[in-house]
């Protein structure tokens, strides 16, 4: 493979460990943050609006790359589970997937947008409009 991961923006955010972050965005919270773009990818966000519904991609750069089982939500008393079973950010290649909506554009390069789970510092490595009706 000749093409290397780009990181295209870094999320800002009230949230500073995986204790404190929620599991899933619609969980109690999750918060408002920023997504601070790298200004080689400003010309990528052309026809984004607020309102948006989007999809951000993250790379957990905090996340165990080890672990291949958990307990579902971090539930102790839950049977152990395959990561591939879950949204646990534990996996060996740590990509989260945190449906948002595009609150507002500040200056040219900054997204606000709710409710995001990730922590403060996430690298930021993709961003899609949701599909409508899903």
């Amino acid at each position: 493979m000749d093409k290397e991961l780009a990181v295209i923006g870094t999320i800002q955010s009230e949230i500073k460990d995986i204790a404190s972050a929620p599991k899933m965005e619609d969980e109690a919270g999750a918060v408002r943050a920023r997504i601070i773009m790298d200004p080689a990818y400003a010309e990528g966000l052309d026809g984004l609006e607020p309102g948006a519904a989007l999809e951000i991609f993250t790379w957990f750069h905090k996340s165990d790359r080890s672990v291949l089982k958990v307990h579902p939500r971090g539930i102790k008393e839950r049977p152990l589970r395959g990561v591939f079973a879950t949204r646990s950010p534990a996996r060996p290649n740590p990509i989260g997937l945190h449906r948002v909506t595009l609150v507002a554009i500040e200056a040219p390069l900054t997204l606000v947008v709710e409710p995001l789970e990730a922590i403060d510092g996430t690298p930021v490595i993709d961003i899609k409009p949701k599909p409508k009706g899903r």
